[in-house]
């Protein structure tokens, strides 16, 4: 009781994130039982019948599954190989300027499209990449090229996908590295030039290892929503020509839940993505300790 006293002003702040996180976050939680229901809405949690795995096994032998989980992978996959690593990459470059008009000119540059909502930025790209009358058409065009049907192509997708996040993303994800790297002590660089270091060798002596730590905590997190490849972005996007690569999780929950009111077996799809983002978050903060870091608890 004290030390509430005493830092109660701090848990006053503390207390909308918590009402936050208690309201949307934990106790929407009751909501996975009706996986394991045949829920109906009128007869609520408590008297719509159990039927226990009933739903898992069915989305187990659904004959879309594998697709499903393909798709669903890739994209996270390409998340996470071509995405994750480029905040970082900027944050560095950024670390390396040394001119703050031009710094911080840049750095609100960057942050801007992380405040567009997905369907302004799949306004943007549409007009980019349309065939009539696209900005990117008409200059392939121009240079002897035949137009390519970027949005219909099933060859294009991801790659149009990856394209977006990174252009909406990228600057606001360099925001945590920046701050770790004001953490880092001046003197660690001065002392590494008396010894001779150049860019390179501070860089990869001194401020790599000074965010090591932030990089592997937002590689943990980041696994957590492995499977979460992002609803609103990949539904603006699909089309009957490339939904064979686009189909993911995240939509298929949308079509069968909302538009055809399958809330338990909807739930139970959703459950199975938490408990895979569980599993990778569990397995690789335990990665984490093994090699000495501190991860996430």
């Amino acid at each position: 009781m004290k030390i509430l006293i005493r830092d109660r002003w701090l848990y006053l702040m503390l207390l909308p994130g918590l009402v936050y996180f208690i309201l949307f976050k934990y106790f929407p939680m009751w909501g996975v039982l009706i996986s394991f229901q045949d829920y109906q809405p009128y007869l609520g949690f408590w008297k719509s019948e159990w039927v226990g795995l009933k739903h898992f096994i069915r989305l187990f032998n659904e004959p879309t599954f594998g697709l499903l989980f393909w798709n669903t992978v890739v994209l996270a996959m390409y998340n996470l190989l071509f995405f994750f690593p480029l905040p970082i990459i900027v944050a560095l470059m950024l670390n390396e300027v040394r001119k703050e008009f031009f710094k911080r000119f840049v750095q609100t540059l960057i942050y801007i499209p992380h405040f567009f909502s997905w369907v302004v930025v799949v306004g943007v790209f549409y007009i980019l990449f349309t065939v009539e009358g696209g900005v990117i058409n008409e200059l392939i065009v121009k240079m002897g090229g035949e137009k390519i049907n970027f949005l219909l192509s099933a060859e294009w997708f991801r790659s149009m996908i990856m394209t977006e996040i990174i252009w909406k993303e990228t600057g606001w994800g360099t925001i945590i590295f920046l701050a770790a790297l004001a953490g880092v002590d001046p003197g660690l660089y001065e002392a590494a030039k008396i010894d001779g270091a150049g860019r390179i060798r501070q860089l990869w002596h001194i401020t790599l290892p000074a965010i090591r730590g932030t990089i592997i905590i937002l590689l943990i997190l980041r696994l957590g929503d492995f499977m979460d490849t992002g609803f609103e972005q990949i539904i603006l996007m699909l089309n009957a020509l490339n939904r064979e690569v686009g189909e993911v999780f995240d939509t298929y929950v949308y079509t069968t839940g909302i538009n055809q009111g399958q809330f338990s077996y909807s739930t139970a799809v959703g459950l199975f993505k938490s408990v895979i983002g569980l599993i990778l978050v569990l397995g690789t903060n335990a990665l984490a300790k093994k090699a000495g870091e501190e991860g996430i608890y």
